[in-house]
């Protein structure tokens, strides 16, 4: 193998990681999106991810594809949001002020909240710090204000009290 070849072959792994990234990335968005159309419209989650599986799981700016959903990630966003949600959203009224319940926050970020606390409580491998930069950004996608530093602080709360951190060995 030439050093050109091993150059080149070296350079796909990152791709595929990268690729394989992107396609979490955008089935979580899908996963807030489908979240909320949800609850917009009272379809089931069943239903709602046929429709995105079929329509909506490519990314696309100017009618180029950007990149695909990763299927499996975001059918098990959907499926973990829809069997946590009562202890996903009791996690989230414990973060917010008791004037202030999940119910009168916006449905994007409830939506947001659901999605990634579906992560946090059925994906274990997925590390927390990616599971709130990841959401983070899909906050700043739809909102340009405040609602981005809410949703790092409600997410953080999440992940304390879902993964919360272990401690080390007491010294001996």
């Amino acid at each position: 193998m030439s050093d050109d070849d091993m150059i080149l072959a070296g350079s796909e792994v990152p791709r595929r990681q990268d690729v394989s990234r992107r396609a979490r990335s955008v089935a979580r968005l899908n996963g807030v999106q489908a979240l909320y159309q949800m609850e917009m419209t009272g379809a089931s989650w069943r239903a709602i991810a046929t429709e995105f599986q079929a329509h909506r799981a490519v990314q696309e700016i100017d009618d180029e594809e950007i990149a695909k959903a990763d299927r499996k990630h975001f059918r098990k966003v959907l499926e973990g949001a829809v069997e946590e949600q009562t202890r996903i959203d009791r996690a989230v009224d414990a973060v917010l002020k008791s004037d202030w319940p999940l119910k009168r926050i916006d449905p994007t970020l409830r939506a947001l909240f659901r999605a990634a606390g579906s992560e946090f409580l059925t994906m274990p491998k997925v590390p927390p710090k990616v599971v709130i930069n990841e959401y983070i950004e899909i906050a700043k996608a739809f909102f340009e204000g405040e609602e981005a530093r809410f949703a790092n602080a409600v997410l953080d709360a999440m992940a304390r009290e879902f993964r919360p951190p272990t401690e080390p060995p007491a010294p001996a």
